[in-house]
C-alpha cells in the first residue's frame, strides 16, 4: 500500500534529537517497519497548493497520516480525488483538518491517538493560566532589556487563589485541567459542556456545570477552551460573546485557534476587555508573520502568551502518538478491531460525539 505522511520539519533539532518522532526526519519511527512489510512510505512537510507533495500523492494514497501541529488539510475536493484512500490517521489528537462529513460519505475511516496528549496539554493550560495571571512574560522581557521596575509588572499581577476558573469542554483535557487546579484554592471551578460530568467525577473536583455559555463566561475570571473544533464551535468566542466576559478576564485556548475569532480577541485584548490571551493554536498553521495574535497587547503592554503549536507534542507525547499510530496501522493491516476510543469516523458513520452531537 501507499502510505503518505504529512509531518513538520524538525531541521537540526530533529537530527540531534531522535525523540522528535513527529518530524519528517524521524518519521514516527515507522519507516523500517512499513518498508519491511512491503509498503511505500512518502513523508513530507509540503502541503500547500496543487503542486505540493501532499496534493500530488493523495490521489493514489491508501493511507494518510497527518498531525495537528502541521496539518495537511484534507478537504472534500481532495477526498473526491483520493480514489484509493481507505484510512486517515491523526498522529496526535484532533482531526478537524479533515472534512469528516466527506470522509463519512466516502466510507474513509478517520482515527486518532486518543489520550496521547491529554496530560501534556493540561499541563500547558495550567502553565499558561499562571503566566497570564502573574504577568510573567512582561516581567521576563523587562529583565532581558536590562530594566528593573517592579511596579510596572506588579500593577497587573494577581494570585490564582480566589479566582473563578472555567473550562469550555470538560472531556479528557478539560477535566484534567480542573484536577490540576484544585491545589490552587480557586474560588470555584466551573464548566460548560453539552454533557454533564458523572456525579462522582464532578464531586471529585468540586466542579459546577453552567448550561448557558454567556452566563458561564460572565462568572469566570479565567476561561480555558478545551473542546474540539467542529461546525458548532467554529467562531464560538466572537465579539458578541466577549462582551459578556468579566472585564479584565484571562482567556487560554489550547484547543483550536478557529474556535476564537482572531480579530475579535485582538480587539478585546487591546481594549482591556480581556486582560490576557494565551495559547498555542492558531486559525492557520503555520501562522502568517502578520497574524494579529503574534503582537497583540493589552493597554499595559502585556497579556500575550502565544507560542507555536507544541503543547501536545512534548517528547513524552510524541512517544505516545508514534506508538499509537503504529498500533492503528497494525490493526488495519491485520484486519483487527481498533480501540473504540480512537475511532472518529468508522465505515460510513461517526463513532463519536466529540465533533458535535450527531
Amino acid at each position: 500500500m501507499k502510505v503518505l505522511a504529512i509531518l513538520y520539519t524538525g531541521g537540526k533539532a530533529a537530527q540531534e534529537e531522535p525523540k522528535l518522532l513527529g518530524t519528517i526526519e524521524n518519521q514516527l519511527g515507522i519507516r523500517p517497519w512499513l518498508e519491511s512489510l512491503g509498503h511505500e512510505f512518502i513523508v513530507s512537510d509540503d502541503k500547500e497548493g496543487p503542486n505540493s507533495v501532499f496534493q500530488k500523492n493523495i490521489v493514489d494514497a491508501d493511507i494518510l497520516i497527518t498531525t495537528p501541529f502541521h496539518p495537511g488539510y484534507l478537504t472534500a475536493d481532495l477526498i473526491a480525488k483520493a480514489k484509493n484512500l481507505k484510512i486517515c490517521v491523526t498522529a496526535g489528537v484532533g482531526s478537524d483538518h479533515i472534512d469528516l462529513n466527506a470522509a463519512v460519505e466516502r466510507k474513509i475511516q478517520v482515527l486518532e491517538v486518543t489520550g496521547s496528549n491529554v496530560v501534556s496539554v493540561a499541563e500547558h493550560v495550567v502553565m499558561s493560566i499562571l503566566l497570564l495571571v502573574r504577568n510573567y512574560t512582561p516581567a521576563h522581557e523587562m529583565i532581558e532589556r536590562g530594566d528593573w521596575q517592579v511596579s510596572e509588572v506588579a500593577r497587573n499581577a494577581y494570585d490564582l487563589e480566589g479566582k473563578v476558573v472555567g473550562t469550555i469542554g470538560a472531556g479528557r483535557i478539560g477535566y484534567r485541567v480542573l484536577q490540576r487546579l484544585l491545589p490552587f484554592n480557586c474560588k470555584e471551578l466551573i464548566y460548560y459542556d453539552y454533557a454533564p460530568l458523572p456525579a462522582e467525577a464532578a464531586k471529585a473536583i468540586s466542579a459546577r456545570r453552567v448550561e448557558d455559555l454567556k452566563d458561564f463566561v460572565s462568572q469566570c475570571d479565567v476561561v480555558t477552551v478545551n473542546c474540539p473544533l467542529h461546525e458548532g464551535t467554529r467562531g464560538l468566542i466572537n465579539a458578541d460573546l466577549l462582551k459578556h466576559f468579566k472585564k479584565g478576564a484571562w482567556l487560554v485556548n489550547t484547543a483550536r485557534g478557529a474556535i476564537c475569532d482572531a480579530d475579535a480577541v485582538a480587539a478585546a485584548l487591546k481594549s482591556g476587555q480581556l486582560r490576557g490571551y494565551s495559547g498555542d493554536v492558531w486559525n492557520v498553521q503555520p501562522a502568517p508573520k502578520n497574524h494579529p495574535w503574534r503582537t497583540m497587547k493589552n493597554p499595559l503592554g502585556g497579556g500575550n502568551g502565544m507560542v507555536p503549536h507544541y503543547s501536545g507534542t512534548t517528547l513524552d507525547a510524541q512517544a505516545r502518538y508514534a506508538a499509537g499510530t503504529k498500533s492503528i496501522l497494525e490493526n488495519f493491516f491485520e484486519n483487527k478491531p481498533q480501540e473504540p476510543a480512537n475511532i472518529i469516523v468508522g465505515v460510513g458513520k461517526y463513532e463519536t460525539k466529540a465533533y458535535g452531537q450527531r
